[in-house]
């Protein structure tokens, strides 16, 4: 028996190196489909694990109160824009909200697009700058990596210190220690009395190109009109959040002063609720990516069913001189259905590979950390298994039907 697959695996091993060109071309096919399948598998799952860490890091028991997502509303026949969240309310809601151990932070962002100066050295302007307070780095799930955070004292007296994060450091002072040196926003010098530990990127962007300045201060900087400011609660429980979020909602409705009728004019979002949102999208990412490789897949199935039944029509007059020596209609469909899995393997292998390699360099473009996708590799296997049964079942039953005296005859 040994030696009949042996046999098998030899001869169909000539016939693929026989018809070299129509089995490379073949062998792409299948290989575009898997690297497909396997590449945006591998992609998706690299970003859902950042994402999962980062929501990981600033834990399940954070909620932010934020501007209605709807920009307006009719009301009473006029068209009424959302109220953003001012100042004035923001330090409010942190002096009215009271929940126990319960920390709030008020930040905005003064710009995305911010170019940062030292007496050597700057930065092209894609920096994030944020004003916050002294609860922003524990709210948000960052780690003080040299140097201090800020205190209420600091945030208090208006002090011109900042907070850096990662990249800034890397591209202001390369290998130098940043703590005590000067960086320049909008011709403010600010003293640097803190780094914060990276945190990668998502979604595309960076989390660590950023500098992060007293909230007064910020103001002071981008004082443009109409700062919509984001407050964000930390409860110590998370079994605490829904009555933390309902707290939350009466004292912001008292401080907008809304009726009992009044219908509210703000959002609140929970880290977990962001969470979901996150995990439905890349569930929806990673069935996308299925979809294509199998629609890409399927081609490659036709592909490799359209050569096999051409092989076994040139090769009719081999199958009938093997027929005539002995070989059985089982040993016939054998070589033919071995012939498909090799090359559908052989594809199936490059596709993994090209996939994982694809993947990776994607991983490594966002600067998210990179793990072995196990599950999608799995995939491709079972997908290289189906598509070399449903290639190879119909030419191989095809073949081995063949009668030997016809076959002979065949010309």
């Amino acid at each position: 028996m040994a030696l009949l697959v042996s046999e098998n695996i030899k001869i169909s091993w000539q016939s693929i190196k026989s018809q070299l060109l129509r089995t490379i071309l073949t062998v792409i096919i299948i290989a575009i489909g898997i690297t497909a399948l396997v590449g945006s598998l591998t992609a998706v799952n690299a970003l859902s694990a950042n994402l999962s860490s980062a929501f990981s890091e600033m834990g399940a028991n954070n909620f932010t109160i934020i501007r209605e997502k709807r920009s307006f509303q009719r009301h009473n026949r006029h068209k009424r824009t959302n109220p953003k969240i001012s100042y004035r309310e923001a330090i409010e809601y942190k002096k009215k909200y009271h929940f126990d151990a319960a920390k709030t932070t008020i930040s905005f962002i003064g710009t995305s697009m911010a170019e940062l100066k030292t007496n050597i050295q700057k930065t092209d302007p894609t920096s994030k700058v944020v004003g916050i307070d002294e609860n922003y780095c524990f709210n948000n799930g960052y780690t003080i990596a040299a140097g201090r955070n800020f205190s209420s004292s600091d945030i208090e007296n208006n002090k011109h210190i900042a907070l850096i994060g990662d990249d800034v450091s890397h591209k202001l002072f390369e290998k130098q220690n940043p703590i005590g040196k000067y960086v320049s926003i909008r011709g403010t010098k600010f003293k640097i009395v803190g780094t914060l530990a990276p945190k990668g990127a998502s979604l595309g962007g960076s989390n660590d190109e950023f500098v992060l300045i007293p909230l007064q201060v910020a103001r002071q900087i981008y004082s443009r009109p109409n700062i919509n400011f984001s407050i964000t609660t930390s409860v110590p429980k998370t079994k605490e959040l829904n009555i933390a979020i309902d707290e939350a909602i009466k004292t912001m409705r008292n401080i907008r002063h809304l009726k009992p009728i009044d219908k509210q004019n703000f959002d609140i979002i929970s880290s977990e609720q962001m969470k979901a949102q996150t995990d439905s999208t890349m569930s929806a990412m990673w069935w996308f990516g299925i979809i294509v490789g199998f629609i890409t897949v399927l081609g490659s199935s036709i592909a490799l069913m359209n050569i096999m039944l051409v092989s076994v029509t040139e090769r009719t007059k081999e199958i009938g001189i093997r027929k005539a020596l002995g070989a059985s209609q089982k040993t016939i469909a054998n070589q033919f259905f071995i012939e498909t899995m090799m090359v559908s393997s052989i594809g199936g292998f490059i596709g993994s590979v090209l996939g994982v390699t694809i993947g990776f360099v994607i991983s490594k473009q966002l600067k998210i950390p990179f793990a072995m996708p196990w599950s999608a590799l799995i995939i491709a296997l079972i997908v290289t298994i189906i598509v070399a049964l449903l290639s190879g079942f119909y030419p191989a039953s095809k073949a081995s039907k063949l009668n030997p005296i016809e076959a002979l005859r065949y010309e």
